[in-house]
């Protein structure tokens, strides 16, 4: 099996519980991230497949741009806090409290129905995940809230934003997929909404066909239809 996390090259160490069949690197404050997860959980009911959870952090990834819309740096500093929660659970308890975290983070935080601009939008959407309900919603303990303002993790969240573009190179953004054995990955799959189930497993062996391909790297279009998300709506 190809170990991408003990390569000459990397800078993380391997995921408790592993190996897994992909890597998935997410930021919980990207919507696009939060699609992906919710069908690549669904594949991993329907086929089987794991998942190890991966940090990519927007908030690094974007500190040297200076013009963002409104609302952005607030949104990706609170993206960071939860990474640091996510990153102290994992020490503490593994894979699994990283998956579960995510998943109450998007169901809160995405499914919040607001309205107003992007930026209040964004604050609706955060008051709605506050980090102290989700942890007691995952039965994880209180205790974790105070990784949120802890900046020793954050050496480990910037190697593993860092270990992202290794991965797949410059100029893309997230989700970001490893697919093992072969150990190639990819930016996306980009979706706006959910496929239905067959559609679902479709697209992840067709996706399989081309991430296994290691001379294969781009497959594009911008064209995009709105996301299907209810703080969007």
């Amino acid at each position: 099996m190809t170990d991408l996390a003990t390569s000459p090259e990397s800078t993380i160490a391997d995921l408790p519980g592993g190996p897994f069949d992909i890597e998935f690197f997410f930021d919980p404050g990207c919507p696009f991230a939060w699609q992906t997860s919710v069908w690549i959980r669904r594949v991993m009911e329907l086929r089987g497949i794991s998942v190890g959870w991966r940090f990519i952090s927007l908030k690094f990834i974007n500190e040297d741009r200076d013009e963002q819309y409104p609302g952005a740096r607030a949104a990706q500093l609170r993206g960071l806090r939860y990474h640091r929660i996510c990153a102290a659970a994992r020490e503490q308890f593994g894979n699994e409290a990283v998956a579960k975290l995510y998943r109450a983070w998007g169901e809160a935080y995405w499914n919040t129905e607001a309205t107003g601009d992007r930026a209040q939008k964004f604050e609706a959407a955060a008051a709605n995940a506050v980090p102290a309900d989700l942890l007691a919603s995952v039965d994880l303990p209180a205790s974790l809230l105070d990784a949120a303002d802890d900046e020793s993790w954050d050496a480990l969240i910037r190697a593993e934003s860092d270990e992202a573009f290794r991965r797949t190179g410059e100029d893309v953004g997230t989700p970001i997929i490893t697919y093992l054995p072969s150990g190639h990955s990819l930016f996306g799959p980009v979706i706006s909404s959910i496929p239905d189930d067959e559609t679902s497993l479709a697209f992840y062996d067709a996706l399989r066909v081309f991430a296994d391909f290691p001379d294969f790297s781009e497959l594009k279009r911008t064209k995009r239809a709105p996301l299907d998300l209810p703080l969007f709506g």
